[in-house]
């Protein structure tokens, strides 16, 4: 929080964000792109064993999305959506922020929140999913490059140059302006970097047939 902010008083953040129990629904900040990998890692073994103790079988691995998961997550199979919930428009009708993001210059608090907000503060997208755009950016998979189409197809979706050390982050954050929560806008950070406005999630590929609709 210090680090990221020269000269500003985030020294509350950074005392207790990451240990306070009123932080707790809070997204996780502050971990590289490898930390974020290793905890999947660590939540996929703490899940197969709780599987095999209940007499289970394994599923797929828990893992960071790659781009084009995470997009499609985003706009909620609103094919054309320039935001997760579906409209061109960055307040409802009422007037009340749809995310949490910056949206003017020195303005961070007409959202409600200075800095991140809870899981679930706004509505979900189609999908059920909360925060796919503003609260935190999230770590994908992917190395970023500026045309990803040139290196992934599409039995090849995810970019996995390992000597690329900048990693796709989606989704923009409480500090960003508004473009920066558009589905389709992409962005990066170096891997071994940690920021008090990126963080992550998890998701699993299912495990056999598509689930009906």
């Amino acid at each position: 929080w210090v680090r990221d902010f020269t000269y500003s008083f985030h020294d509350p953040m950074t005392q207790n964000y990451f240990w306070h129990t009123a932080y707790d629904n809070y997204p996780v900040v502050g971990v590289t792109w490898s930390q974020a990998k290793a905890f999947s890692v660590w939540r996929t073994q703490l899940f197969h064993s709780w599987l095999l103790s209940n007499g289970d079988l394994f599923v797929n691995d828990f893992r960071l999305p790659s781009e084009v998961e995470w997009e499609r997550a985003a706009r909620g199979d609103l094919e054309l959506s320039q935001y997760p919930w579906g409209g061109p428009y960055l307040r409802n009708a009422k007037g009340c922020m749809l995310a949490n993001f910056k949206p003017g210059r020195g303005n961070y608090y007409d959202d409600g929140f200075m800095y991140s907000s809870p899981v679930a503060s706004y509505f979900a997208n189609d999908f059920g999913l909360y925060d796919m755009s503003g609260n935190v950016g999230e770590w994908c998979e992917d190395a970023f490059v500026e045309n990803a189409s040139a290196v992934t197809w599409d039995l090849n979706s995810i970019n996995r140059d390992a000597t690329n050390p900048r990693k796709v982050v989606r989704g923009g954050s409480w500090k960003d302006i508004g473009y920066y929560l558009e589905t389709g806008t992409r962005t990066f950070e170096y891997e071994k970097n940690k920021r008090s406005y990126v963080g992550f999630r998890c998701v699993m590929r299912y495990l056999g047939r598509p689930a009906s609709r």
